[in-house]
């Protein structure tokens, strides 16, 4: 039996495999990289082991040291988590050769999903619908994806609408593969933009059973990347579900599976699905499997590992229905570039459940890595938290998550939670009619209205007011005579300026833009105003100039702007300023080119996905300060483009 277990990861998912092993029991080893010395499942564990440096690749995706701090720490097992060397055939070989149980699947069925081309020939050997790769590519094959072999999560992917993008587009998913999965080798397929992501949950034993434990919808998607996924898949007929299934466990039998897994399949508009990958670990969305079935698949992946079979009965029928938004400290407005910086709070009110499911027909599970205090850096993904509400029904369950999302309480990096809650609420994900262009296809639906409500940041004047007149009686800015009024300058995200102006007489509040608005009470921290009858509060945190402002139905972010800034802080509108903490990765021009906007010049590397650097407008590249290999910090300056006169 399995005594004491070392997590080959990082974040939640190291979290998660702590809070089964709690519960039967188990010992627990954590690894961490310097940058995670602090971190919340470093904290939790019965034992952690440091691995010197930052970097994944000095630390994370070293199974040498890896190995070595299980044998050091006492460990007699290892789960990989997801991500990093959890499909890493060599990994798995190296830890069962140590004489440590892995937990996972055979090395032999690892390495037989480590391609995604060699295996579409094994499905397809075994009857499982495959998506021919394209060879050569012509017109009539348009459009196209570019994928990666030996690796997934958006990563070494690209989409070509046009066959003279094929060649440029090649080159970028072959150098970002090679960069993400040690191998560059990429293929071509058809590109179906409407399509749906489903994919079955698997659990095999060493004794011949394999259960297909339903199936999930994983369709809205960022950079090829997952941001929503729900269980059970919604519009699904059961002659369809049982057909997935079907060749969901005839994939695993036909490599000798065992323990969890997931075979993904594309879903086209004709009702047809094709065989994508297999993902030989257990998935970052397994949560909303487990709230809908009761079952705790980690408990179940350890059962297995210790030799157990699994239960006679089949698994539960699908109760309910279960929806997952993964969080990210990334900009939806600027491309879904990855936020760094310190996360001052990170709160869900309503929370039934962490890392677990909670008994009920309704619930709301949140799954973190961070914490208030955590510092979001560049070396790993940029998810804070995976929030999963469940409930009798899919709209009931989308309302729950909705609402709980747009009353967290998130103080730190830009985030991608307006553009979650405006995702469950739209009409078309609503009604079941999702696929994987959905984020694009309703892009100007899903944006915030530009401009927004300026009582918040009357609210924000008020409560900085509040706090600078201490224990004075009387508000800033009363008079008893008329006077200039108080003036207050906020920015939004959008780059919306308030210019708010208020003055206090004897008849009280008295705001220049909000004629019908009376002030209930002001505290640094809580600002109730009433327009018309109506009264809204206003909770209230101050970082340096950012202010978040956070209510029943919705938060703002402000920034306080210096009525007379400093001309030295101007930035020349050619300057190319790094828009995030990385490496550069390459550059594709030399000063003295001249560019067109749009154009790449260079590419930098973050959170495991490459951000191409644009040229602003037409013109001349007249400075070049970033090479190859380069790191770089927020700001940076790395070119300078002449506009053309």
């Amino acid at each position: 039996m399995i005594t004491n277990l070392l997590v080959a990861n990082r974040g939640e998912i190291a979290r998660r495999v702590f809070r089964t092993c709690r519960s039967l029991g188990i010992a627990t080893t954590a690894l961490y990289a310097d940058p995670d010395a602090d971190a919340p499942h470093a904290r939790e564990a019965d034992a952690a082991v440091r691995l010197p440096g930052a970097a994944p690749a000095d630390t994370y995706l070293r199974g040498d040291l890896i190995v070595k701090a299980a044998l050091a720490a006492g460990a007699d097992a290892v789960h990989p988590g997801y991500g990093f060397l959890s499909e890493n055939e060599e990994f798995a070989r190296a830890v069962l050769d140590a004489g440590l149980t892995w937990i996972g699947p055979p090395p032999a069925a690892i390495a037989a999903m480590a391609s995604k081309t060699a295996a579409k020939r094994l499905m397809a050997a075994a009857g499982v619908p495959v998506l021919d790769a394209v060879a050569d590519p012509v017109e009539a094959d348009l459009p196209l994806l570019v994928k990666a072999a030996a690796g997934g999560g958006g990563r070494g992917m690209r989409v070509v609408h046009r066959l003279d993008e094929l060649v440029p587009r090649l080159a970028e998913a072959r150098a970002e593969a090679a960069n993400s999965f040690g191998s560059d080798e990429v293929f071509c397929e058809r590109y179906l933009p409407t399509g749906r992501h489903v994919e079955v949950q698997l659990l095999a034993d060493a004794h011949g059973t394999v259960w297909a434990v339903g199936e999930r919808d994983c369709s809205l998607q960022r950079r090829h990347q997952k941001v929503i996924e729900e269980a059970p898949a919604p519009g699904l007929d059961a002659e369809l579900r049982a057909a997935l299934h079907a060749a969901a466990v005839a994939a695993a039998r036909a490599i000798g599976y065992t323990g969890a897994g997931t075979a993904e399949f594309l879903l086209g508009p004709d009702g047809r699905f094709h065989f994508l990958e297999m993902n030989t670990r257990l998935q970052v969305e397994h949560p909303v499997t487990e709230c809908v079935t009761g079952l705790d698949l980690v408990a179940l992946q350890l059962r297995v590992a210790e030799g157990e079979p699994l239960p006679a009965a089949q698994p539960p029928a699908p109760r309910g229905h279960a929806i997952e938004a993964r969080l990210y400290a990334e900009d939806p407005a600027r491309d879904w570039q990855p936020q760094t910086g310190l996360l001052h709070r990170l709160e869900l009110p309503g929370t039934t459940a962490e890392f677990t499911t909670a008994d009920g027909d309704t619930g709301l599970r949140l799954d973190s890595g961070v914490e208030a205090g955590s510092v979001i850096g560049v070396h790993y993904d940029p998810m804070l938290a995976k929030v999963i509400a469940w409930a009798p029904t899919r709209a009931a369950a989308a309302r729950r998550l909705a609402d709980a999302l747009t009353r967290a309480r998130i103080h730190g990096p830009v985030t991608n939670r307006g553009l979650l809650v405006a995702a469950l609420r739209h009409p078309a994900f609503l009604a079941g009619r999702v696929h994987t262009a959905f984020l694009t296809e309703h892009a100007a639906d899903l944006a915030p209205a530009p401009g927004g409500d300026a009582l918040p940041a009357l609210a924000a004047a008020l409560a900085d007011a509040a706090e600078r007149r201490g224990g004075a009686a009387l508000p800033s800015g009363w008079r008893n005579l008329p006077s200039q009024p108080q003036t207050k300058r906020y920015a939004a995200a959008d780059a919306t300026v308030y210019d708010v102006r208020y003055r206090f007489g004897r008849a009280g509040l008295a705001a220049e833009d909000h004629p019908g608005t009376t002030l209930v009470s002001a505290t640094p921290t809580r600002v109730v105003l009433d327009t018309d009858g109506i009264r809204n509060g206003y909770d209230i945190a101050r970082y340096g100039d950012r202010v978040h402002l956070d209510t029943p139905a919705g938060a703002t972010v402000l920034t306080a702007v210096e009525r007379f800034p400093d001309p030295a802080s101007q930035v020349d509108p050619g300057a190319l300023l790094a828009p995030m903490p990385g490496t550069v990765v390459r550059t594709a021009v030399t000063v003295g080119d001249t560019v067109t906007a749009g154009q790449p010049l260079l590419w930098l590397e973050a959170m495991k996905m490459e951000h191409r650097v644009t040229a602003p407008a037409d013109g001349v590249l007249t400075e070049l300060r970033a090479a190859p290999g380069q790191q770089v910090e927020l700001g940076t300056l790395l070119a300078v483009v002449q506009p053309a006169s």
